[in-house]
């Protein structure tokens, strides 16, 4: 039995990218891949690879690489890719409408479910499937949701915050710049694109990647 409190963090992190390569390796038909081909794949050094890896147990043989159907199976027992997760979004707006659109199509287990906003001419609208609810009726429809993904204005973001955790949320996608403040059994996880782009732009200008290869 794995002790997923063991695992770091950034292990953690990366192993959705192991297991979304390694499916379009098993769509291709390829049996087995190596830490090298991985690494040069994912632009992860192999050694990175073998260290996550170890935290699991011998999955590959020295010579032969990784089996990519052992793999795969493996990954998606431990990221619990057999049971769906249903996710609610507030606030349709550009960014909104986006996901509602793509609604994870390549992630067979987390698809968003259900959808709200406060802008009476998008409520009852049918968005990629999903139908607009209004704002007002939030906590009437999250039965079975503990996931959410807000993409609301930044003055309303702690106010549905708090009552998505009310209702029963523990896990919050933050699309706003708000920096929401909630109970410590919430996981938050902010995503602020602007600042990622700074950071993009910076990580560009100032550290190369040809210096980082060179490490």
């Amino acid at each position: 039995m794995i002790n997923q409190n063991k695992i770091p963090q950034a292990t953690a992190k990366r192993l959705p990218l192991y297991y979304r390569f390694l499916n379009n390796l098993h769509i291709q038909g390829k049996s087995r891949v190596s830490s090298k081909e991985l690494s040069e794949a994912m632009k992860v050094d192999s050694a990175t690879i073998r260290r996550d890896f170890s935290y699991f147990g011998a999955l590959g043989k020295k010579g032969y690489g990784y089996n990519v159907e052992y793999l795969l199976g493996f990954f998606r027992k431990t990221l619990d890719q057999d049971e769906n997760t249903p996710v609610a979004l507030i606030g349709v707006g550009n960014l909104g409408t986006a996901f509602l659109n793509y609604n994870f199509t390549k992630n067979n287990n987390t698809k968003i479910e259900v959808a709200f906003d406060a802008d009476k001419r998008k409520v009852g609208k049918t968005i990629g499937d999903i139908q607009v609810h209004h704002i007002d009726d939030l906590e009437g429809n999250l039965e079975n949701i503990s996931v959410a993904i807000l993409t609301v204005p930044v003055s309303e973001a702690q106010n549905i915050t708090d009552r998505l955790v009310k209702a029963g949320v523990s896990g919050i996608l933050n699309f706003t710049p708000a920096r929401i403040t909630v109970p410590e059994n919430v996981r938050v996880h902010h995503i602020d694109l602007a600042v990622e782009l700074q950071s993009l732009a910076y990580f560009m200008k100032h550290y190369p990647l040809e210096n980082e290869r060179e490490e």
